[in-house]
């Protein structure tokens, strides 16, 4: 079978493990000829003889018996392995010398290298999982957050395929009645009951609706939350950043304008992960760099989900703050207000800033110097992204692929309900039924093209 411009029948090897000076090194053969290939270089068992997921201590050698390294076969004989070929997995010691004349050796003997992704590509193509768990492959080897691992784990495991199947199953148990008709078209029968398919597709489209719903959370959980901290000169915007890091990461003064240059930095709370960028305090520029650093902020405060308003609760009045929020908030942003110094001003009325732009829960009172009230901010930021209890035994959507083919499989099923209220005759109700099991099919891979197919598996790693 040929995939793109390489042969999907050779032998492929790469290295497993990251590259660079390590304790070992992990190379991965994958292939008809795989076990063969390593045994031409191995000198300890006949590795052809061995049962599968056995490990033998040998060394590999040069065709002038040179001793490379010694080293660990792991062996996975076809079918059982991650890619249903035969697979050896090599541990030598982790020199970046040792892993490149392994590697070579292997090529000479009949292996060439892996393309990015095309050990997973097997895995897919030789049915061993389907298309959304090999994404959810690479997302697992990408999730940084315990909710992130978790959301793969699922999907990897087939939560989110298991339910795309059974949609499909339905509506492919009915499309198979409406194409039954068609054959029978000049005797006007009907096999599908009309009222029992609009029911059935009724029911998938608020299936799907919810996948397509759950998107938000999946994506947030998948990629983070761009939140941007921002506000007035000296409100404290950096002393909130280093309060809510706990170190010392932004330079603190009482100098106006001492942030010139957008910070960012990571925090998780409670398994989602917040990407928190302090900026340049919102004036008239004093000079060119500093208006450079109030640009930045523009641009930040447009791209982020969340905008953390910070503000000098000695100094502003609620008209002021609402002035600066109609400037700055970008549509379906969510704001969270903190009145900052609540030290200095202990008297304040929080509701006194609640306006459609902020509800009360959003607007957090605070001491960043004091570090007072930091907990019950974590907490609100975490509340603005998950409305509810965060269930993951629920399919939850996080790949844009997945969502785009949601959103075109509900509208072809649109047009199904659309096609029966109006009596259409059976053709166009099965071509509308056949689009929409193409768009679920595309989920899974059961439709696929090359195309499609080096999109996905070249943003992987090459040894997965």
């Amino acid at each position: 079978m040929q995939y793109t411009n390489y042969d999907l029948q050779d032998t492929i090897v790469a290295l497993a493990t990251p590259p660079g000076v390590g304790a070992i090194g992990v190379i991965r053969l994958s292939g008809k000829a795989a076990i063969e290939i390593a045994n031409r270089v191995f000198y300890g068992k006949d590795l052809t003889k061995q049962a599968s997921h056995t490990i033998h201590l040998g060394t590999v050698r040069s065709d002038k018996q040179q001793i490379i390294d010694e080293v660990l076969m792991s062996l996975f004989v076809a079918p059982k392995s991650y890619t249903k070929e035969n697979v050896v997995e090599v541990s030598c010691h982790g020199s970046s010398y040792i892993i490149q004349q392994l590697i070579q050796l292997f090529i000479e003997k009949g292996a060439r290298m892996a393309q990015p992704g095309e050990f997973t590509l097997r895995a897919f193509l030789n049915g061993q999982m389907d298309l959304s768990q090999a994404e959810a492959v690479a997302d697992l080897i990408a999730s940084n957050s315990a909710s992130a691992h978790a959301l793969a784990m699922q999907q990897m495991r087939g939560g989110f395929s298991d339910e795309i199947q059974k949609l499909r199953q339905e509506l492919l148990d009915f499309a198979s009645l409406i194409e039954l008709e068609l054959d029978f078209s000049e005797e006007d029968v009907e096999f599908a009951d009309r009222k029992e398919l609009k029911a059935l597709v009724v029911k998938i489209q608020s299936l799907i609706k919810s996948l397509i719903d759950s998107f938000q959370l999946g994506n947030v959980i998948k990629k983070g939350v761009n939140t941007v901290i921002a506000g007035r000169p000296n409100a404290g915007k950096s002393t909130l950043l280093n309060a809510l890091l706990q170190e010392e990461r932004a330079i603190v003064s009482d100098i106006a304008g001492t942030t010139r240059d957008t910070i960012e930095e990571v925090l998780n709370i409670q398994g989602i992960e917040f990407r928190l960028i302090d900026t340049a305090g919102i004036r008239d520029a004093q000079d060119q760099i500093e208006a450079v650093g109030v640009q930045k902020t523009m641009e930040k405060v447009q791209s982020s989900a969340i905008l953390v308003y910070v503000f000098d609760a000695m100094k502003l009045s609620a008209e002021e703050v609402q002035k600066d929020l109609e400037a700055l908030q970008e549509p379906n942003q969510i704001i969270v207000l903190v009145p900052n110094k609540m030290d200095l001003n202990p008297y304040l009325r929080p509701d006194e800033y609640v306006s459609d732009l902020v509800p009360a829960k959003n607007i957090v009172t605070a001491s960043a110097l004091n570090k007072q009230n930091i907990q019950h901010l974590k907490e609100t930021l975490y509340q603005t992204v998950i409305t509810e209890q965060l269930n993951l035994d629920n399919p939850i959507v996080s790949n844009t692929r997945h969502l785009a083919a949601l959103q075109n499989a509900h509208h072809s099923l649109t047009e199904v309900l659309n096609g029966i209220d109006m009596e259409i005759t059976s053709d166009f109700v099965a071509m509308d039924i056949r689009r929409a099991l193409y768009f679920l099919g595309e989920i899974v891979g059961e439709v696929s093209t090359d195309d499609l197919l080096g999109n996905i598996f070249s943003n992987f790693c090459i040894g997965k």
